[in-house]
């Protein structure tokens, strides 16, 4: 017979009266990988529902049609203003809908099938209209104003239901960044789309007889009309194969409704979440100062001023966004594992700052590939830290939960995107603002070489900026893994597990 020594068998009696806590125990909630796929092809809706329109805004309505550029930037800030007001009213409704189908899903099926039928109206215009003028301003400025004034309300409809839901599919600290990574690879590949409008307007179908001329309103419209319709399909495909998890256990128990401004009130008092909208305020408005002059770049100092050079390389350009969002989002998925999401959005920011940055030496005519390494490195940012940005979003809900004992999803979803679109608005008014004063002429095939210095210069700092002050709030953020497990741990004991 062995013998244990008295201290040994002490010590495993110890070891296993030892209670481990609910952490230790806990094993990972995983949600199937076809319902992570169905769900992110909802970024699909949203990148051609809202940001097609200004990908191309100023190749239509500058380039082609001759609108100014200050007037082309003026719509997309207003445009962006409403969005940003519409938005929180979308996120309250949200909030506070009880249907047999939960609170997202009704929003995301009906809104998300009038975005597709209707996104082809934003460029139902005729060149004849250019000339007419109403309070001193061609027509076809106001029908950018009001016609994105009835869509924008639709598409909001869809997509503050849509990424609220994101919040609601796990309570998991690492799951939440694996939803957030199928949805930002999916949102790459969506938004290759975007970048691919301009080339489909090359084809011979839409090529003025008997010219090197191209007729870029009708290509697009011919386009949006396709997109329209898998936008559509998307939106049925998600309603049916997605659910929402905190709706039977959580939400239908609170009867009383969330005020609107009780609701936001609250939501604005939670200091993390101001944390967060100013690290993603800074580097949207510092990328959208310029996210229209990469494509002039492109178009006037690589490519010579050849339109259909450019907008073959505009399309290159998307491929490499997409495939750096790509490479970019498992990369930073994984740092999050093992570093923390705050400082792997650091890293992400370090990576924009390479690319934008870089766009000096990189955008050349010497050598017109280099510009797509620059577009890699964008990507790979851009795509990086809007998943770390939604995963960090998700963790502060969890803490408004458990001060406020209300699941809100949607008043922050509608915050976020409130100060978020802001700062694109201001962006676009910015972009088309330094276009006037470096004083770029759309008839001009060679532009002056201030213009192009200033163009340049411009893309290459000014989004620095923003990614640096974002590198400074993001590491503000008090909530680190273990922080946000205790978190899960309270609620659970409060209410339940979901």
């Amino acid at each position: 017979m062995d013998i244990v020594p008295a201290n040994r068998r002490k010590g495993e009696r110890r070891a296993e009266e030892r209670i481990p806590s609910p952490t230790e125990r806990r094993v990972r909630d995983r949600i199937p990988r076809p319902t992570k796929i169905v769900y992110s092809l909802g970024t699909a809706i949203d990148m051609w529902g809202i940001w097609l329109y200004p990908a191309v805004a100023f190749a239509v309505f500058n380039m082609y049609l001759g609108i100014q550029p200050w007037l082309v930037g003026l719509a997309l800030t207003l445009i962006r203003v409403w969005d940003a007001l519409v938005d929180p009213i979308v996120g309250w409704l949200s909030d506070n809908l009880r249907s047999k189908h939960g609170r997202r899903r009704p929003f995301i099926l009906i809104a998300g099938i009038l975005s597709g039928l209707f996104l082809p109206i934003l460029f139902l215009v005729s060149p004849s209209w250019v000339e007419i003028k109403f309070l001193g301003l061609s027509v076809v400025f106001w029908y950018m104003i009001f016609s994105t004034m009835v869509y924008i309300p639709i598409i909001s409809a869809f997509t503050v239901p849509y990424y609220s839901l994101s919040a609601e599919m796990t309570p998991d600290y690492e799951e939440r960044t694996s939803i957030m990574a199928y949805r930002s690879m999916a949102q790459k590949v969506s938004e290759l789309g975007n970048f691919y409008a301009l080339r489909f307007t090359n084809l011979a179908w839409f090529l003025i007889p008997g010219t090197a001329q191209k007729n870029t309103l009708r290509g697009v419209q011919v386009y949006t009309a396709i997109l329209g319709v898998v936008m559509a399909i998307f939106a049925i495909t998600i309603f049916l194969k997605t659910k929402e998890r905190y709706y039977d256990k959580v939400v239908v128990k609170v009867k009383e409704r969330i005020s609107i401004l009780s609701g936001f009130g609250e939501t604005l008092r939670n200091k993390s979440f101001r944390q967060m909208m100013v690290m993603g305020g800074a580097f949207t408005l510092g990328t959208s100062m310029v996210g229209s002059l990469g494509y002039y770049a492109t178009v006037f100092y690589v490519s010579g001023g050849d339109k259909i050079v450019g907008d073959n390389w505009q399309f290159w350009m998307g491929v490499a966004f997409m495939v750096g969002g790509l490479l970019g989002v498992p990369l930073h998925a994984t740092l999050a594992h093992h570093i923390g999401k705050r400082h792997a959005a650091v890293v992400a920011c370090c990576i924009g700052i390479c690319g934008y940055g870089g766009s000096w030496f990189l955008y050349t005519p010497a050598i017109q590939w280099l510009q797509t390494i620059s577009s890699c490195l964008m990507g790979m940012c851009a795509a990086s830290l809007w998943m770390l940005h939604s995963s960090i979003g998700a963790d502060i809900i969890d803490d408004d939960e458990l001060n406020t004992r209300e699941r809100r999803e949607g008043s922050f979803t509608a915050c976020a995107s409130y100060i978020l679109k802001l700062g694109n608005s201001l962006g676009y008014y910015v972009s088309g603002l330094i276009l006037t004063w470096v004083g770029f002429t759309w008839k001009l095939k060679v532009q002056a070489p201030q213009t192009i210095l200033g163009i340049r210069a411009s893309l290459a700092s000014l989004p620095v900026i923003g990614l640096i002050v974002a590198i400074i709030f993001v590491l503000r953020v008090p909530l680190t893994k273990q922080k946000v497990e205790e978190i899960r741990d309270r609620l659970e004991e409060r209410r339940g597990t979901v």
